[in-house]
């Protein structure tokens, strides 16, 4: 398992309790007790550390290697009923957005979000989960295609940005996000979006407008990273933790500012801690979610939507 920074002493006291429980399977020597003071003493380091994290340490939690990415979710949520759709009809297939129909019971969403790499390959191979037009076309292509047959959307957002490369320029990345934005306003089914782990700038707005939108409590969600707002005020990334602080990205403050609705709690640890709780989690509050919209009317979702995204903000006439 890979520690953070600041994750260093559960790292210590893991392998002091390691080792101690090592020596008494190994030789006669009773250390019930010695494992149980450690033990004592890690629960209560990690909720101290834990509960106490700033903006900064979230961004690296959101970011850590072992935490559950978007197909991860899909197939623990939807099991073996997961079907992946292919391609924006105009383009190509772009790996860094996935999409396809699944089930949770007998209730059939359209899943769509992000996908990053979990080594130097796949990472590659995702683009590092920077979609190109393309995908953000493809993911506009999969949730008309459920509006067409009452299918609800849901959207899981983990992206660093979109893709900022002269050719999705060339291709009209900022026309395909806005395009997203605009139609994703009036889908007539439910939406319900929900920010995984990072939630960076037009890339997670391209599939980030939701009736219901929820993020993970160690996730995080702003207009820019705080290493390029660190790289743009200072000239350096070294004012990364100072940027973090000011951009007030936590799932705290989102809810604060209303731009989330409501915060999914992840295990003590992070969601890579115990990932089975968190896929249950995130199941629950789809189907939770999914129960609040179900029996509205296309046209109150859309001005409920609408409505919702219009009053976010202050603004001086």
């Amino acid at each position: 398992m890979e520690y953070l920074e600041f994750e260093l002493p559960i790292k210590e006291l893991e392998e002091q309790f390691e080792k101690a429980c090592a020596i008494g399977e190994e030789s006669d020597v009773d250390v019930t007790d010695t494992c149980k003071q450690i033990e004592k003493k890690l629960n209560e380091t990690k909720k101290d550390i834990y509960k106490n994290l700033t903006a900064w340490q979230r961004v690296q939690l959101s970011r850590h290697p072992s935490r559950p990415y978007t197909l991860d979710y899909i197939n623990a949520i939807c099991g073996d009923s997961f079907l992946e759709l292919h391609g924006d009809r105009t383009v190509k297939d772009d790996k860094a957005m996935i999409g396809g129909l699944g089930k949770i019971g007998d209730q059939s969403f359209m899943f769509i979000g992000q996908q990053k790499g979990n080594n130097t390959k796949t990472r590659q191979y995702r683009n590092f989960g920077m979609a190109n037009p393309e995908g953000y076309r493809k993911a506009l292509r999969l949730m008309k295609s459920a509006e067409k047959f009452g299918i609800p959307v849901v959207s899981f957002i983990d992206t660093p940005g979109a893709y900022p490369g002269l050719e999705a320029e060339e291709r009209g990345q900022g026309e395909a996000i806005a395009r997203n934005i605009l139609e994703m306003t009036r889908l007539k089914v439910p939406v319900i979006v929900i920010i995984i782990g990072e939630g960076a700038s037009g890339g997670a707005l391209g599939i980030g407008v939701g009736d219901k939108v929820l993020m993970l409590e160690n996730a995080w969600y702003s207009v820019i990273s705080p290493e390029n707002c660190s790289s743009i005020l200072w000239r350096s990334w070294e004012q990364k933790e100072i940027a973090a602080e000011a951009l007030k990205l936590t799932a705290k403050d989102s809810v604060k500012l209303k731009v989330v609705d409501e915060i999914i709690r992840e295990p003590l640890g992070g969601a890579h801690s115990d990932r089975e709780k968190t896929f249950k989690t995130v199941r629950d509050k789809i189907l939770t979610s999914f129960d609040a919209l179900k029996n509205l009317s296309p046209e109150d979702l859309v001005e409920n939507r609408m409505n919702k995204y219009a009053d976010m903000g202050v603004f001086k006439g």
